[in-house]
């Protein structure tokens, strides 16, 4: 038997290739239709919290972040995780999802956000986001919009659209001080 040396590493240009061979692999063409992959062809993912797995040097495994503004939560959508057939089932996939959400907390990020399977992601501490409460930029099944709250009264907040935002622009949330109840706006700074 195949003794593994896995590796954890964080993302960087070297690895774009095989990424997206690992990609193809474990979604096909239509990965490109998913409202997830709108969001992300909307700007960059964040190289510091995308990481990948290695095995005896090779990279075989991807997870990548995606800076987003979803309603007024400033957080970062999770998304593609994918692992090559050959090292599925070893618990590399949940690895990288734990390394990947320790490492935005650690940045900053008000939640982790994604479409997935709530009886994978729920045991890594996501949760049900609210039935139809963030707007993608196609069409998605609003039972497997998930989130890892890390800020306060994210489930609140998490009402609106779902963007890419810069994550070079702080964001700054403001509302009005007036008996007015509206709703919170986020404006660049």
């Amino acid at each position: 038997m195949h003794k593994h040396d896995l590796v954890y590493l964080t993302e960087d240009a070297s690895h774009d290739a095989v990424i997206e061979l690992i990609n193809e692999e474990a979604f096909g063409p239509g990965r490109f239709t998913r409202a997830a992959a709108r969001i992300r062809e909307q700007g960059p993912h964040d190289r510091s919290l995308s990481f990948i797995c290695a095995d005896d040097g090779e990279t075989i495994a991807s997870v990548r972040m995606t800076p987003v503004l979803a309603g007024s939560v400033k957080g970062h959508l999770l998304g593609p995780l994918a692992v090559r057939p050959s090292h599925k089932n070893q618990g590399i996939g949940r690895e990288l999802v734990r390394i990947a959400v320790e490492a935005a907390k650690r940045k900053g990020s008000e939640a982790v956000i994604l479409v997935g399977d709530p009886p994978y992601y729920g045991p890594l501490g996501f949760e049900k986001v609210a039935y139809n409460a963030l707007a993608f930029p196609g069409p998605v099944d609003p039972n497997r919009v998930l989130v890892v709250p890390i800020a306060a009264d994210i489930h609140a907040r998490l009402t609106g659209t779902i963007a890419w935002r810069d994550a070079a622009i702080p964001v700054v949330v403001g509302d009005r001080d007036d008996d007015e109840d509206l709703p919170l706006t986020a404006i660049a700074v």
